[in-house]
């Protein structure tokens, strides 16, 4: 998010091991060699634990993860050095520095993490041998697993953030700052405005909190329907809080800015837990598929291994994808304009303000929300035909009914957060305005994480209870 010809360098050069032109040949082999054995070894261990269902323990479910993340940590460095040495030509451009430095870091640091979870394994296996089944649950290992996946990313993505601002030379980045203009530039209509969205976020902060305390407390909710829930309250709070308090403190102290790095970042996260939320929504239409149409394997499709990887694989393509959205981004440049007409820095406004040629920003705009938003609600609609089509094999009413009740709090939620977002990043820019547009975003990305509480929890009994439960301090009846 440099100017164009603002920047002093556009590449570094990697001198490698040695620049004698004699010992580029050994040097060429010898890492090639090793790259090879590198990747056939540890992709022979990940086929051998995943065809074999005696493997398939905590154990080598640690190992499968290290030997894939130890592929990737030697992808990101040694082709990069081989063709280097091949075309004589050690220069790497920039944005590829920045890029390879990132992925580093954190395959690096999830290879640390994942030594540490077997080394903690294996500690229970020796030194607790009789609970070791209970402790290293297929739950616990997932999120042992996840967590680190979601420490390493952010650890890398802070660091990169770091390093933006150090490898720019001081003054020649002439945008260093926005301005978010909000809803409404009306001094008469800030304090209203206030109050609306505190209101709002406090809703959204207390509403969330108590689903997500209401079904970790009660042991009746520790099921797969109220486990994918409380991750998706807890991905709306998340969502809520990376744009209502700055919109709110810049209503406050009457400012309209942003710092460059305070937009990259809310960028980020902001497409973090909008993907996430995304991907929740999806699975929890695939959870009530398997319930409905297929209520006899249900125990055993949705197991908490199952349960525990879908929410894994959400979060990984959720910060790979902003990953490489907030990359391409540092490659655009800007000028004189620097006013979004947004309360929020939303990546498809910034990159009309950029000077410089954004059409592979724009054509990666469009193919992931292709990807992953036309084809995610492509799958939430092939469930609920299929749904659809068991409620009328159902012989009685009262059947039909209470299946069906499980799966309108999803339904209304769904088409709150995909008939505005959709609306939003598909529509063409010509045929809303941009009041229109920032009207369309908070209401997928402010009231929708609102209603979720209420919606679930009007509709559902066991929600009720368990908060009932909550408020009046009494332990679940068994």
């Amino acid at each position: 998010m440099v100017p164009g010809n603002q920047t002093q360098f556009t590449e570094f050069i990697l001198l490698g091991f040695s620049e004698k032109p004699d010992q580029q040949g050994p040097l060429f082999g010898l890492f090639l060699g090793m790259y090879l054995v590198t990747v056939l070894g540890n992709l022979l261990i990940m086929l051998a634990i995943g065809s074999d269902s005696h493997l398939h323990t905590p154990m080598y479910f640690f190992l499968f993860n290290l030997s894939f993340v130890d592929i990737c940590v030697v992808s990101t460095t040694v082709p990069k050095m081989l063709v280097s040495i091949l075309t004589q030509n050690k220069a790497i451009p920039y944005a590829d520095c920045l890029t390879q430095m990132y992925f580093f870091m954190f395959f690096i640091a999830l290879d640390n993490f994942l030594l540490t979870a077997m080394a903690y394994d294996r500690f229970v296996a020796i030194c607790h041998p009789l609970y070791y089944a209970a402790i290293m649950s297929p739950r616990l290992c997932g999120q042992l697993v996840l967590l680190s996946w979601i420490i390493s990313f952010l650890n890398s993505l802070l660091h990169s953030l770091m390093v933006t601002q150090c490898m720019g030379p001081e003054n020649q980045t002439l945008v260093s700052e926005f301005l978010l203009l909000g809803l409404s530039e009306k001094p008469e209509q800030q304090l209203p405005l206030f109050g609306l969205f505190l209101g709002i976020y406090m809703v959204t902060v207390v509403g969330n909190l108590i689903i997500m305390l209401a079904i970790a407390s009660d042991s009746h909710l520790h099921t797969p329907m109220y486990f994918f829930l409380s991750n998706l309250s807890f991905v709306d709070l998340c969502l809520v809080s990376t744009t209502v308090p700055k919109m709110l403190l810049n209503i406050l102290t009457h400012s309209e800015v942003i710092s460059y790095a305070g937009c990259l970042t809310q960028m980020y996260f902001f497409m973090v837990f909008v993907f996430l939320d995304n991907f929740l929504l999806t699975v929890m239409a695939y959870d009530r598929f398997v319930a409905i149409c297929h209520p006899l394997h249900y125990v055993t499709i949705m197991n908490s291994r199952i349960c525990g990887l879908l929410v894994l694989i959400s979060w990984a393509i959720s910060l790979l994808n902003s990953t490489l959205h907030t990359l391409l981004m540092t490659h655009l440049s800007f000028c004189t304009e620097h006013e979004l007409p947004h309360f929020y820095c939303d990546i498809s406004q910034v990159i009309k303000l950029s000077c410089s040629d954004t059409l592979i920003n724009d054509i990666f705009v469009y193919f992931e929300t292709v990807l992953l938003g036309i084809l995610p609600l492509t799958c939430i609609v092939f469930s609920y035909s299929q749904i659809c089509s068991s409620l009328l094999r159902i012989p009685s009413s009262g059947g039909k009914y209470k299946a069906f009740s499980t799966c309108v709090s999803h339904l209304t939620v769904v088409s709150l957060f995909y008939g505005t977002g959709l609306g939003v990043y598909l529509s063409p820019s010509t045929m809303h305005s941009s009041w229109k547009t920032s009207v369309a975003s908070a209401m997928y990305s402010v009231v929708t994480p609102m209603l979720n509480p209420f919606i679930y929890s009007m509709r559902n009994k066991d929600i009720k209870d368990a908060m009932t439960r909550v408020f009046s301090k009494k332990s679940p009846s068994h």
